[in-house]
Order: C-alpha cells, then structure tokens, then sequence
C-alpha cells in the first residue's frame, strides 16, 4: 500500500539515575531546549534548531543507556511490513508506535504521526 514516511527523531534512552544529567548535556551540546513532552513526562524533546529533526531523551526504568531512531509513518501497519520485508522483527507495541530490532539487534521505532504531516516535500513515498 502506498504510504510515506521519514527517519524523524534520535532518541537517547537514558536510565533513571543519569536522566536529568543526560537531559541537561544533550540540551547543552545541542543548544536546544528540551522541555518534557507534555503526553509522556518520560521523554524530553524539541526539533533541533534549523533542522527538520527531533532530539528526545527517553527515560528508562531500567536497562542499559543507548540510542535509538524513530521513523515517523503515515500508515502504522505498511511501514512495520516494510521494515519486516527488508529484515527488522517486532518487539512491542505501544498506543501509536511499534518498537521493532533491526537486523544487528538494535532497537528503534515506527511511529503513526498525525494526518497530513507527511508529503512528497518531507518525506519518502513508498509504493
């Protein structure tokens, strides 16, 4: 099915302990803010400046600190079949993003973004 998306946000997972420090070093290396996302108190985020790009920082419960991608999907379902056809698997699925592996075994998200969001001028249409 037709569909567009584009690679959007990098994500740095911190755990609980080194949270606040992470958020204040990325907003520091990026000089951006990084206020708390108002639906999910457990990422901090903004667009980074002059780019079309998201920097968020996840707080983790547990596990180890990493960095993830999201891509951002018009069509939730197509885009996961996609990725599934070009290697990546499935891991969760959480209100409107998938978590899924890639090949390696790195984690990174499909994330449903709001209707007309994505076009041909920002993103990939894939047939």
């Amino acid at each position: 099915m037709a569909h567009f998306s584009r690679l959007y946000a990098i994500v740095i997972d911190a755990p609980r302990p080194d949270y606040a420090a992470t958020v204040a070093f990325w907003s520091g290396a990026a000089g951006a803010d990084l206020p708390v996302v108002a639906k999910y108190p457990e990422f901090n985020g903004a667009k980074l400046p002059n780019h079309d790009m998201l920097l968020l920082t996840q707080q983790l419960g547990d596990g180890p600190a990493r960095v993830h991608l999201d891509f951002h999907t018009d069509d939730l379902d197509a885009e996961v079949a996609r990725l599934e056809a070009l290697g990546a698997t499935r891991l969760e699925h959480a209100e409107n993003w998938q978590v899924m592996r890639d090949p390696a075994g790195l984690p990174f998200c499909v994330v449903q973004d709001r209707p007309g969001t994505l076009s041909e001028a920002n993103a990939t249409r894939w047939d």
